[in-house]
């Protein structure tokens, strides 16, 4: 049943992919940030923010590192999938738009996530409730303080890391020379969003095994049900029909997610859906300075086009522009933010723009 299941998962899922040889200099690595507050008042003595490195940090004639690309992964995600063909394949390798040889390519796991702090550790729901703030808070720090980074060339990210990144345009507006947020939008998440999310912390939190937290086995029940309701938001129904055209297949692929389901941690997940909460970067945009290209597919129905959310508010971004990527063979619904090959020509665009900008400075 598990082999069924990652059958399935490897055909239709945008992160799935075959993973790609290690890259130039590429490495791993924790950083330890001692006395975090987060934005509730809550504090821990260190929290710990693992790491992947790609490339060598460059310097200029200050000594400052200016090759540097943050790229920042989405909610229950890491930095590790990055790596894979459909990403790091189209980007990462010799001649292609972040190159290892000429760039230094960081790819933290996100508070609460991965191998960086989070509640499965053992804190369970003691763990300090973070937002998005305090998760890019962290990542500035490791950015700053972890690796001696004090301006970015680029910052950009996917669903969850496309919110951070809208949030690192105006909490740190000073610290890139350019935004690309893939698969996301720059309002409070409400409406149909926000009530997916809750029908996920609903499922989990009225689950018996629960049990506030501090369950002895997991609230597998409740997990199901938030992986299939995450599932049928991020998905392609084209896709998800042309991988299951029968019955049976069908079939198959409910019972692999039941069988995914089971890799997962019920706080890490609760804290972070949880997260997004107070996410609205609306109110800021145009404290924004650096050049910020948002990218969006027309097949995205945690961000459908429709709403307008990102078309009336995208002028509002000093250096903004929006771009939408119709409905293909090639898209993948939510996660056309992973196929990198659908839109990789606008970040070329954008990086010799910005890199003209650079010059002129």
């Amino acid at each position: 049943m598990r082999r069924a299941g990652w059958l399935f998962v490897a055909a239709v899922a945008a992160w799935c992919q075959p993973a790609t040889p290690i890259y130039l200099n590429q490495a791993e690595g924790d950083s330890v940030l001692r006395n975090f507050e987060f934005h509730t008042g809550e504090r821990l003595e260190e929290l710990r923010i693992h790491y992947i490195t790609i490339g060598k940090p460059a310097r200029d004639g200050s000594g400052h590192v200016n090759n540097a690309v943050l790229i920042l992964h989405g909610t229950a995600g890491t930095g590790a999938p990055f790596l894979r063909a459909n990403f790091g394949g189209e980007l990462f390798g010799a001649g292609q738009p972040l190159d290892a040889a000429t760039h230094f390519l960081i790819l933290p796991d996100a508070v609460g996530h991965g191998k960086s702090s989070k509640p499965s550790d053992g804190l369970h729901e003691r763990f300090p409730h973070y937002n998005y703030e305090d998760m890019v808070r962290a990542e500035y720090r490791l950015v700053r303080e972890g690796l001696g980074v004090d301006r970015l060339r680029l910052v950009m990210g996917t669903s969850m890391g496309a919110m951070h990144t809208w949030v690192w345009g105006y909490l740190y507006p000073d610290a890139m020379d350019a935004l690309m947020p893939l698969a996301s939008a720059p309002v409070a998440i409400a409406g149909r969003n926000r009530m997916f999310r809750a029908m996920i912390i609903q499922a989990i939190r009225e689950d018996p095994a629960w049990n506030g937290g501090e369950y002895t086995v997991q609230p597998l029940n409740g997990l199901i049900a938030a992986e299939y309701a995450l599932w049928m938001m991020t998905s392609s129904p084209m896709q998800l029909q042309k991988a299951n055209p029968t019955r049976e297949k069908a079939d198959v692929a409910v019972t692999a997610l039941r069988e995914r389901a089971r890799q997962l941690d019920a706080n890490d997940m609760l804290y972070q859906f949880e997260a997004s909460g107070d996410y609205n970067p609306e109110p800021h945009l145009a404290e924004i300075r650096a050049p910020l290209w948002a990218i969006n597919s027309a097949d995205d129905e945690v961000n459908p086009p429709e709403l307008g959310q990102v078309a009336r508010n995208i002028e509002k971004v000093p250096h903004g522009r929006y771009i939408l990527i119709p409905t293909s063979d090639e898209t993948r619904g939510h996660g056309t933010h992973s196929q990198a090959a659908v839109w990789k020509q606008y970040l070329v665009e954008l990086m010799r723009g910005t890199e003209r900008g650079r010059a002129e400075e």
